[in-house]
């Protein structure tokens, strides 16, 4: 039988470097890293979540368009035109109980005015989902309105709540949540110029600060908010002009939006066009993206902080590189891996793309994923991670009008953080074995092979350990592993195991 001595590992610079490991069977290695690319790369087909005759469109990337609850529950808000053509916009919802495997049969609308209500952004916490858009009921240019549902979207208040009251221009709301804490950032013209205005509510949107906080004094164009919430940090982001060109700006509050960074943190500084930024954060990581016309063109940009705002990457990281327009990109972080989706059409029409980082923002995929292969404009994108699965929502004209299509990668998302210090397997492929329990805290077993021993080997082929089968992952950490009969044994199948440490 062929034996493999070598093996290849990736370096910085994405190339791939020679080195020996244990011998074995070539047969075996291709199914390790075959299983693999399966694991961490497979996306489920495109799935229309509406169907009517109207246009149907998600917010810009700076306000997601998807959010998700508890055991997998997937919330999707967007604005249609079904009800009464252009500038009668209403805004609509629609839910998946089961990861995004089936969505509710009818959308369900949550505005009815005779005016224009858009660009919504939706956030869930426990069971209470929060919605924000845009309104123009008033008589004004704009008003920021919010609903709820306190039942996971089952069923939603009766009246919309107005949040802003002046005659300027309140627009482009962007909203996160955390436990009962709501948080809304939008940009505002009541001052004379554009500026970035927030809101809180800390009763799970019972109530509301009674007055809008003005985050930004620039006299500049300070528009395009985005927000991201992790336990009492709130990060916003949103593009400037106050430099001559669009730059983009950061600023922090550290004690849950009673507090805010008394200078805005400047985070690029190019003679170009700095724009739409759109930021996510998981722990101490706060992950900002946005596109960028400083190579000439258009192309995604990332930039982070490690250290919850503190500091920053002093070099911005290019994601894109090619000749064509790649825009409106939005961000997920969960645990060590960023995930980002924009608008490309160096296919010849739009179509929506992905990359994504599992190192915290350190490195990238080498090469970006097309999501999307239509005949049409596929624009919009806005992303969520649940457990291992990445939820992408876009909108999209392949049927002779824009409506809301959904996509899912079920392993896309390894290292998803759980807050619990052990070691979970969640997938197991090839063969009868069945680890149980499944997921674990400390270690599982193999049913009906608890006495038979197992080798244990990592992605590269290098021997992790060995084991009986009563006690498998005791001191093993997070990655996908191959689990491989002792000549001892009579044990005839082998088992695969994804192991993800988890805190």
């Amino acid at each position: 039988m062929e034996i493999i001595n070598k093996h290849l590992t990736r370096v910085k610079d994405h190339k791939y470097r020679v080195t020996p490991i244990i011998h074995l069977p070539a047969r075996t290695l291709y199914c390790v890293f075959f299983l693999v690319s399966l694991l961490f790369a497979q996306w489920n087909p495109d799935q229309r979540l509406t169907v009517n005759d109207s246009v149907s469109w998600t917010s810009y990337n700076n306000a997601h368009a998807i959010a998700a609850g508890p055991d997998g529950v997937l919330h999707v808000v967007w604005h249609d035109q079904r009800n009464g053509g252009l500038f009668h916009d209403e805004i609509y919802y629609k839910r998946s109980t089961d990861g995004g495997v089936s969505w509710d049969i009818e959308d369900t609308r949550l505005t009815n005015d005779p005016a224009w209500s858009y660009l919504s952004s939706v956030a869930a916490s426990g069971s209470n989902v929060h919605v924000v858009w845009s309104d123009n009921r008033d008589d004004t240019f704009a008003e920021i309105y919010y609903k709820r549902s306190t039942d996971g979207g089952v069923s939603w208040s009766s009246e919309d709540t107005r949040l802003t009251n002046d005659p300027a221009l309140s627009y482009n709301p962007s909203l996160s949540a955390s436990g009962s804490d709501v948080h809304v950032v939008w940009w505002d013209t009541r001052d004379g110029p554009d500026e970035i205005y927030y809101k809180r509510s800390t009763d799970a949107g019972v109530s509301w600060d009674l007055e809008d906080t003005r985050l930004t004094d620039s006299w500049s164009e300070s528009k395009i908010p985005s927000i991201s919430v992790s336990d009492s940090n709130v990060h916003v982001v949103w593009h400037d002009n106050r430099d001559g060109n669009y730059e983009i700006y950061y600023k922090r509050s550290t004690d849950n939006g009673n507090s805010w960074d008394s200078v805005d943190t400047r985070l690029t500084n190019d003679s170009a066009e700095s724009a739409w930024p759109s930021v996510s954060v998981s722990g101490s990581n706060v992950h900002v993206v946005w596109y960028d016309t400083r190579d000439g063109n258009y192309e995604i940009y990332y930039k982070r902080s490690t250290d919850n705002g503190s500091s920053w990457d002093s070099v911005d990281t290019r994601l894109t590189n090619d000749v064509s327009e790649s825009i409106w990109p939005s961000v997920w972080a969960s645990g060590q891996n960023v995930h980002t989706a924009w608008r490309d059409d160096r296919d010849g029409n739009y179509e929506i793309y992905y990359k994504r980082s599992t190192d915290a923002g350190t490195s990238w995929d080498f090469v970006d994923t097309r999501l999307t292969n239509a005949a049409d404009m596929s624009s919009q994108p806005a992303l969520v991670c649940t457990d291992t699965m990445v939820h992408v929502v876009w909108a999209d004209g392949r049927d002779g009008n824009l409506e809301i299509y959904y996509k899912c990668n079920p392993t896309g998302n390894p290292t998803s953080i759980v807050e619990n210090k052990s070691l979970q397997i969640h997938d197991q492929i090839g063969g009868p074995l069945h680890a149980s329990p499944n997921p674990f805290c400390t270690f599982t077993r193999i049913l009906g092979y608890e006495r038979e021993w197992f080798t244990l080997y990592d992605v590269s082929g290098m021997k992790v350990g060995t084991y009986l089968g009563s006690c498998i992952g005791m001191d093993v950490g997070s990655g996908v592993y191959f689990l491989k009969k002792k000549q001892t044994t009579t044990v005839t199948q082998d088992l695969f195991l994804r192991i993800v440490k988890v805190k």
